[in-house]
C-alpha cells in the first residue's frame, strides 16, 4: 500500500508539471496580470513553510496570532490553525492550514491599484483560504542517507477581500520534494543541527482562465538544545510573469518544548516582493495516537 501511494505521488507530480509548463508556455498566456504576493496582502499567497524532510507519527495541533506591517497594504493580523495527521501510518501526513479569520484596515497606496469606496479607518475582516497537502516520506534517514519526503498541496478559493486585494479569489496547487539530514551531538546542552533542503513547483489561477506557474526552493537549519530549539529557513519561489511574483524571505522560529506542547515565537522578513514582516506567536499540541503507538513500539 506504501509503495503504491509514493508512487501515485511521483506519477502525479510529474504530469502536473508538465501540464503547468505547456499552459505557462502558451502563446495565448504573454503579459502580466499583477495578481502576485508583491500587490495582495501578506495571506495571499504566502511563502509556505517549507518541509524539514520528515513525517510526523503524531497529531500535531496548532494554533496561533500573527501581526504583519510593511509598506504596501498596511498592518493587518489574524488567527492561524494548523493540524497533521498521521493517516495510518507514521510516513504519511495529511496537514491542513489557514488563517481562520484575518482583521485589516484598507490602504490606498498608488501600488495597491484599490479602487474601493469604503473608509480607511474602518476595521474589516475576512475568513482566510485553506491548504491542504499530503506529505509522503519516500525514504527513511539513515546514518549515511538522508530522508526524503513528496509533499502535494492544494489552495482553496475560499479566501475573501479581493477588491482590497487581501486574497486572490482562485485556487493553487503545489508540489515539492525535500531531502534533510540530522546530525547528533554528545552533548548536553546542543543535541543535534538537521539541514533540510527543497525543490518545487506551485501554481495559482489568475484571470481569464490564466495561470501562473513557480519554481519553489528553500534551505532549512534546525538547532536542538536541550532547551530549545532554533530553525532559520531561506525560501521563496519564482514565478514566470516577472511581475511580483517572485517573493522571498528569511525566517526565524524559536521554541521551546514542554513535554507534549511547545509555544514558539517566529518572524519573517520579506526579502523580496513579499513587503512584509510577520511575527507570529503560537502554541502547538503533540498527542500520540494509540493505533500508531502500538506499530511504533
Amino acid at each position: 500500500m506504501f509503495r503504491f501511494l509514493t508512487l501515485f505521488a511521483i506519477l502525479f507530480f510529474i504530469s502536473s508539471v508538465i501540464y503547468a509548463a505547456t499552459q505557462g508556455s502558451d502563446g495565448e498566456m504573454s503579459g502580466t496580470t499583477s495578481i502576485a504576493p508583491a500587490y495582495f496582502g501578506p495571506n495571499a499567497f504566502p511563502i509556505i513553510d517549507m518541509s524539514d524532510g520528515t513525517t510526523s507519527e503524531k497529531l500535531v495541533l496548532e494554533l496561533a496570532a500573527d501581526h504583519y506591517w510593511g509598506k504596501v497594504l498596511g498592518n493587518s493580523s489574524d488567527i492561524f490553525a494548523r493540524i497533521k495527521v498521521p493517516l495510518f501510518t507514521p510516513r504519511v501526513n495529511l496537514t491542513v492550514w489557514m488563517a481562520v479569520v484575518e482583521f485589516y484596515r484598507p490602504d490606498y497606496m498608488a501600488e495597491t491599484h484599490i479602487n474601493a469606496d469604503h473608509s480607511a479607518n474602518d476595521l474589516h475582516y475576512v475568513f482566510g483560504d485553506v491548504y491542504l497537502s499530503t506529505d509522503v516520506m519516500v525514504c527513511r534517514e539513515r546514518k549515511y542517507c538522508p530522508s526524503m519526503v513528496i509533499r502535494a498541496g492544494v489552495k482553496t478559493a475560499s479566501g475573501g477581500g479581493f477588491p482590497d486585494k487581501r486574497y486572490y479569489d482562485s485556487p493553487g496547487y503545489f508540489f515539492d520534494y525535500t531531502i534533510g539530514k540530522q546530525f547528533a551531538f554528545k552533548s548536553e546542552f546542543a543535541q543535534s543541527i538537521r539541514i533540510a533542503a527543497t525543490i518545487g513547483f506551485l501554481c495559482w489561477q489568475t484571470d481569464n482562465g490564466r495561470q501562473n506557474d513557480a519554481i519553489m526552493y528553500g534551505v532549512l537549519l534546525n538547532f536542538k538544545s536541550k532547551y530549545f530549539v532554533i530553525e532559520e529557513t531561506f525560501s521563496g519561489y519564482y514565478g514566470w510573469e516577472n511581475d511580483g511574483d517572485r517573493p522571498m524571505s528569511i525566517k526565524s522560529k524559536l521554541s521551546y518544548p514542554i513535554k507534549d506542547f511547545e509555544p514558539y515565537i517566529y518572524y519573517q522578513y520579506g526579502i523580496k516582493d513579499y513587503p512584509y514582516h510577520q511575527l507570529r506567536v503560537g502554541l502547538a499540541y503533540n498527542l500520540k495516537l494509540p493505533a500508531l503507538r502500538k506499530k511504533t513500539q
